[in-house]
């Protein structure tokens, strides 16, 4: 059963890393994103659960923990973008105000870059077993985007985006744990 998680996390993974590859899409392609992150949600569940349930201590010393860490830190990181982005599509959906182009651009530049650095700070400091490291990728974060935040848009996405963001790199880190 083991094997059946470990396989699960690779699966949804590779998964991942091809809805990354998509970008921002609109379209037939964004559909495909879309369908791709939900299967590589689903697929990571999967692993949680079954990982969880299963005797996975006596199994997993036949994978080192190095394996384990690369791979849940790469699912952190390519996951999180294309999910943040659905999340962003979900809010957008509901928000019966906002009245916007699919080509609009978003109100917060550099947004793709500064979530990869920031999945993969918070991956790397919760490896490194130093969660107070959160806090100031975070301050630092807030730092670099406080004259932007005045604008309604660009706060909503500022917020959305970081929780987004952080809660991918801890499940991740989470799910790492459980394959241990």
């Amino acid at each position: 059963m083991f094997w059946i998680a470990w396989s699960s996390l690779g699966l949804a993974t590779i998964l991942s890393c091809l809805a990354a590859y998509f970008g921002s899409s609109i379209g037939k392609r964004a559909g495909t994103r879309e369908f791709l992150v939900v299967a590589a949600g689903i697929l990571a569940i999967v692993s949680a659960v079954v990982a969880a349930v299963t005797d996975s201590v006596a199994q997993a010393s036949n994978v080192p923990a190095f394996y384990v860490i690369v791979l849940s830190s790469i699912f952190a990181i390519s996951f999180g973008g294309p999910f943040t982005e659905l999340v962003f599509r979900l809010a957008a959906k509901n928000d019966s105000t906002l009245v916007k182009d699919e080509s609009d651009p978003s109100p917060l530049r550099g947004g793709l870059w500064i979530g990869l650095l920031e999945r993969a700070a918070i991956v790397s400091t919760l490896w490194a077993s130093w969660p107070e490291g959160i806090a100031i990728v975070m301050a630092i974060k807030g730092l670099g985007r406080f004259s932007e935040l005045k604008d309604h848009r660009a706060a909503e996405q500022f917020i959305l985006g970081t929780f987004a963001s952080g809660l991918i790199a801890a499940g991740s880190y989470g799910l790492g744990l459980l394959l241990l």
